[in-house]
C-alpha cells in the first residue's frame, strides 16, 4: 500500500540543499509513496522545481492553520530533518511514526567551545539519510540536488559579453561576519586571478561587491543583489569554478557538480558540513573536485553557524589565509 510521508526542514538554503538526497531516495526507492515537504515560505524557491516532492506546505507564522491542514493528510511517517521546538511540536500534534535527525548538539558544543572533537565524521547529508533507513531507503550515492525552473535560466544578456566564454564565481556573502572572506582579501584575490569573475551575494552584499568590482570593472562583474537564488544557481551552473564562503551557494555548487574552493572562517568542515558530491560522482573523478581552505587554528570553529564578530577580535582564521596559495589552487582547478 502506498504510504504518505511528510519531510520537515524549515531552513536554511544550505541545509535544505544538504537534505535533498532524502527526497530523491525516498521517492525513487518507494515509488508508490506520496512525498510532502514542509519548509518556511521564504525558502519556497529552493525546492519549488524539485520533481521528487509531490506536495508542499509552507510555514509563515500560521501554525494553527498549518497543523490543521497537516492533520488532514493522515501521514504514515514524519521525517524530521530539523529537530527544533517547532518541528517537535508538529510531530507531537500529528502523533505519527517519526524519524528524527540527531543534531549532535552536545558534540558540536564540545568542538566549538572546548576544542574537543568527538564528531562522528559522518556528513550531515549522510545523517539525514540515516533517518529513512528504517523505511528501507538507502543512499544512492547521487549527491545533492538543486533544480532550476526554466523561468530562472540565464539569458545571454544577463552577464557581460566578456564573461560568456567562461568565468569564475566568487560568493562573497554569508549570514554572519565570521563566515565572510574579508573584502580586502577578495580584492587582492581578484587582482591576481587572470580570468573573468562574477561576484554573487544578496542585496546586502551589493555595496561590498561594488567596492570589489570598482577595482577592475571589466574583469569583475558585481551580480550581488541582481538575481534571486535560482537565477544565481544558474550562473553557478555555468561557472568554471566556484570560490565560496560557508554558505548555501557552496552547496548549490556541489549539487550542480561544479568545482568548489571552500573558504572556512568561524565554522569548519570538522562540523561534518564540508562540500558534498556523493560517492558516484567522486568515484568517477581523476582529481579532487573540491578543496577546503581552513587553517585549523585552535580557536576554529568558534561556533556552529557563525558569529557577528570574532571572539578574539583578530579574525585570524580568515585574515591569515594566503591569497597567493589560493591563486595556485584556482589555477589547478581551471
Amino acid at each position: 500500500m502506498a504510504k504518505k510521508i511528510l519531510i520537515i526542514r524549515f531552513s536554511s538554503i544550505g541545509d535544505i540543499v544538504l537534505a535533498s538526497p532524502v527526497f530523491r531516495c525516498v521517492k525513487k526507492q518507494l515509488p508508490d509513496a506520496e512525498v510532502h515537504f514542509l519548509t518556511k515560505l521564504s525558502y519556497k524557491i529552493v525546492t519549488a522545481a524539485n520533481p521528487f516532492i509531490d506536495k508542499f506546505f509552507y510555514y509563515d507564522d500560521n501554525m494553527e492553520d498549518l497543523v490543521a491542514r497537516l492533520k488532514a493528510e493522515n501521514y504514515d511517517h514524519v521525517i524530521d530533518l530539523h529537530n527544533n521546538i517547532r518541528s517537535n511540536k508538529i510531530k507531537r500534534i500529528l502523533s505519527r511514526d517519526t524519524h528524527t535527525i540527531d543534531k549532535l548538539t552536545f558534540k558540536k558544543f564540545l568542538l566549538t567551545q572546548l576544542n574537543i572533537d568527538v564528531m562522528p565524521d559522518r556528513h550531515i547529508t549522510q545523517r539525514s539519510l540515516d533517518t529513512v533507513v528504517s523505511l528501507g531507503v538507502k543512499d544512492d550515492g547521487g549527491g545533492l540536488d538543486y533544480f532550476i525552473g526554466k523561468e530562472y535560466e540565464l539569458k545571454r544578456d544577463d552577464i557581460p559579453t566578456g564573461h560568456l566564454a567562461g568565468f569564475i564565481v566568487i560568493v562573497i556573502g554569508a549570514t554572519y561576519f565570521t563566515k565572510r572572506f574579508p573584502v580586502h582579501k577578495i580584492i587582492e584575490l581578484c587582482s591576481k586571478i587572470n580570468h573573468p569573475i562574477i561576484l554573487l551575494g544578496g542585496k546586502e552584499d551589493a555595496a561590498n561587491g561594488k567596492i570589489i568590482s570598482d577595482n577592475d570593472s571589466v574583469k569583475i562583474y558585481n551580480a550581488c543583489g541582481k538575481f534571486n537564488i535560482s537565477e544565481s544557481a544558474d550562473i553557478i551552473k555555468k561557472a568554471k569554478l566556484v570560490i565560496s564562503n560557508d554558505t548555501g551557494m557552496q552547496y548549490i555548487a556541489c549539487a550542480l557538480k561544479r568545482p568548489v574552493i571552500a573558504l572556512w572562517g568561524g565554522t569548519s568542515p570538522d562540523l561534518d558540513v564540508e562540500p558534498y558530491y556523493g560517492s558516484n560522482f567522486l568515484g568517477n573523478l581523476q582529481k579532487p573536485v573540491y578543496e577546503n581552505v581552513v587553517l585549523n587554528l585552535k580557536c576554529q570553529p568558534c561556533s556552529k553557524y557563525g558569529l557577528n564578530k570574532c571572539p578574539l577580535e583578530n579574525f585570524n582564521c580568515m585574515e591569515k589565509i594566503n591569497v597567493d596559495g589560493l591563486v595556485e589552487k584556482v589555477k589547478q582547478k581551471i
